[in-house]
């Protein structure tokens, strides 16, 4: 019988903590971020940036808008992904090439699509980028990944 309760009170407690997670919904990317090029993997010319980002999320959208400085050159840029489901929304890369971009929630990472078109006519590229939030909420992580290609791992810490 001790054995039966025992069981039973464990899987009364996965199903508490199963339905607290499911209850804190999303995580929210909300703040002010820097690119910290010493944490990222396989940056390439993305570690001589200096990056700044600024996130707005509200349950139906995400808005970042970067300041990025490189070779001493500041632009902005704004991205915006619907976090509805909804079809995809056009943005612009860091390169300035436009994409449509289809975000999606996986648990607690924002998955987004972005497709553009090729460099030979009449085909696609495709990226995965794939963002994380870390438990204490100080650490964005965004892994962009590509068919062919070691992924890129981006990491922001909360200003």
């Amino acid at each position: 019988m001790i054995h039966r309760s025992a069981s039973l009170a464990s899987l009364i407690a996965g199903l508490l903590l199963a339905t607290a997670a499911v209850a804190a919904g999303p995580p929210d990317f909300s703040g002010n971020w820097t690119l910290n090029t010493d944490k990222g993997q396989n940056l390439g010319m993305v570690k001589a940036v200096s990056e700044k980002v600024a996130v707005k999320q509200t349950p139906e959208k995400l808005t970042l808008d970067f300041s990025t400085t490189f070779m001493m050159k500041t632009s902005q840029r704004q991205v915006t992904y619907d976090l509805t489901g909804k079809s995809s929304v056009v943005n612009e890369g860091a390169m300035g090439d436009k994409a449509e971009t289809l975000a999606k929630w996986d648990g607690s990472k924002l998955v987004v699509t972005w497709t553009s078109e090729g460099a030979v006519a009449g085909t696609k590229t495709v990226k995965t980028e794939i963002r994380t939030l870390s438990a204490d909420g100080r650490t964005m992580t965004v892994r962009n990944e590509r068919p062919g290609k070691d992924p890129m791992e981006m990491v922001y810490e909360k200003n």
